[in-house]
């Protein structure tokens, strides 16, 4: 698939009336990019993310032993609560809670990652388990059981974004992510009762 991506020289013109108008010049230049591209940025980007965040904890924690991954999380609670506002602009609001979590398997899943997740589980007592057994962001690295303890680093931004589409659809929740074996994860969502 490609998109095509168009970079036109514009000319200003005024009318008789005093309106200044911008109109494309005859010379546009029209480039086609894979749309791979774009998925590999956005990869790339990830990544980079990940290496400032950890950066800035050495910098403040030289001593701490374990990763603080909050910051990373919360970019992620941030990026999720705006996503669902530009999703569900048009939607009705959703009937209960089982419809929301279809919808996040669904449409706000493929809207990020470009599939849907693989499984949902629920224990109809506010815990969801959402399966992806080829999980993005866990693809790219190797299978081995040494990079198990590298994962909580990848996924953590995920969990933010599930958190933060959930608490602007109004459903409080915990979201914790787990990883026996690369590239497959499971996310757990625990609703918080009020």
């Amino acid at each position: 698939m490609w998109r095509s991506l168009c970079a036109a020289e514009k000319r200003l013109s005024t009318n008789r009336t005093g309106k200044t108008t911008y109109t494309p010049s005859h010379s546009s230049v029209c480039v086609a990019v894979p749309a791979m591209a774009e998925e590999t940025i956005f990869e790339f980007l990830h990544s980079e993310v990940i290496n400032y965040v950890l950066e800035q904890n050495i910098v403040k924690n030289k001593d701490a032993k374990d990763e603080d991954l909050s910051s990373l999380e919360y970019i992620g609670f941030s990026t999720g609560y705006k996503i669902i506002e530009r999703l569900t602009k048009e939607m009705p609001r959703f009937k209960d809670e089982l419809d929301t979590m279809k919808f996040i398997c669904t449409d706000f899943w493929t809207a990020i990652y470009k599939k849907q997740i693989d499984n949902l589980r629920t224990n109809h007592q506010g815990v969801y388990v959402l399966h992806d057994n080829a999980f993005r962001f866990l693809t790219r690295i190797s299978q081995g059981k040494q990079y198990l303890e590298l994962a909580p680093r990848y996924v953590a931004y995920t969990c933010g974004i599930l958190r933060g589409g959930l608490a602007n659809l109004g459903v409080n929740c915990f979201v914790t992510a787990e990883v026996q074996s690369m590239p497959s994860c499971k996310f757990h969502i625990q609703i918080q009762r009020t």
